[in-house]
């Protein structure tokens, strides 16, 4: 069965400038990576389960802030990997420098038999859409255009 996932894109205003809020996964493996690395806040969810909770669930559990107001459903996208993740976007405010993270264990250094806790996302930032565009992994970038186009037409 293909996995899924389902994630909050959360955005806000400076100006008239929109902003999105993305995070960086933590672990080993994506200590020294930035561009194309960033993600929307998400996780895998099962059959049977709702997406928009698992969504509203990951939020939390990736930054340790709450998901509220009016979510826009946007085009589900699949992945490189072939895991298809749907989203839903909202307009919010938070200090990323306060998200706080669940954890996860693996064994590190690999083969040492050691297991050690690591950050799921080791942090959170807002970015212009330009540079999250940079940021995000790229089979996500549809999330921010289609959001952006979306914003655009119910601008007066």
């Amino acid at each position: 069965m293909r996995k899924r996932s389902a994630g909050l894109l959360m955005y806000r205003f400076r100006g008239r400038q929109m902003e999105v809020l993305l995070v960086h996964p933590g672990g080993p493996f994506w200590e020294k990576k930035d561009t194309g690395a960033w993600s929307i806040p998400k996780g895998e969810y099962s059959e049977g389960e709702d997406p928009f909770e698992t969504a509203k669930r990951e939020f939390f559990e990736e930054t340790g802030f709450e998901a509220k107001g009016e979510f826009i459903g946007l085009t589900p996208l699949r992945q490189a990997s072939g895991k298809v993740v749907t989203a839903w976007a909202f307009q919010g405010e938070c200090d990323p420098g306060k998200a706080r993270s669940n954890s996860f264990t693996m064994e590190w250094p690999p083969g040492s038999g050691k297991q050690r806790e690591f950050p799921e996302v080791d942090r959170a930032a807002w970015f212009s859409v330009d540079e999250a565009r940079k940021k995000i992994l790229k089979g996500q970038v549809g999330f921010i255009d289609e959001l952006g186009t979306l914003l655009m037409h119910l601008d007066p």
